[in-house]
């Protein structure tokens, strides 16, 4: 008796993923999710954006990783640029001081022509993935020139 339940309930069992596995039905929870994180004709700063190119555009995109504690060195990009923190933690401090905390899963519309650095204030490596737009083979980012005293 028992060895016939036994069989009874691997079969039961079988049967159950067999259906699960073999099933054509799409659960409801499997229905694609699209979020807007953000939009605007404004950078983080308030700023209006550029016109976009005139020429047909040329579209980067660049993944970046900033270490733990790591400061970026002053910058500024000639393009319009959006991106999203998806990793660690980021602040984004423009030369008037204006400062924007990111947190992962955080967007970002870049500040264009605008001088700023970021520096991670976390412990863990940050990552943020970002999307430029401008002319063909221009230039994405401008690094401010060190002066020695």
């Amino acid at each position: 008796m028992k060895t016939l339940l036994t069989r009874c309930f691997a079969l039961a069992a079988l049967a159950a993923c067999v259906q699960g596995c073999c099933s054509t039905r799409t659960p409801a929870e499997a229905k694609p999710v699209s979020v807007e994180l953000v939009r605007s004709g404004r950078s983080w700063d308030g700023a209006i954006l550029p016109p976009y190119p005139a020429d047909p555009p040329e579209l980067r995109i660049l993944r970046i990783a900033i270490p733990a504690g790591a400061r970026l060195p002053d910058h500024r990009h000639p393009v319009i640029n959006a991106g999203v923190l998806t990793r660690g933690s980021l602040n984004v401090v423009a030369e008037n001081g204006q400062t924007l905390e990111l947190k992962a899963g955080d967007p970002i519309i870049e500040v264009v022509d605008t001088w700023h650095y970021g520096y991670n204030p976390g412990k863990t490596e940050a990552e943020i993935v970002v999307f430029y737009v401008g002319d063909t083979n221009a230039p994405i980012t401008e690094y401010k020139p060190v002066t020695c005293r």
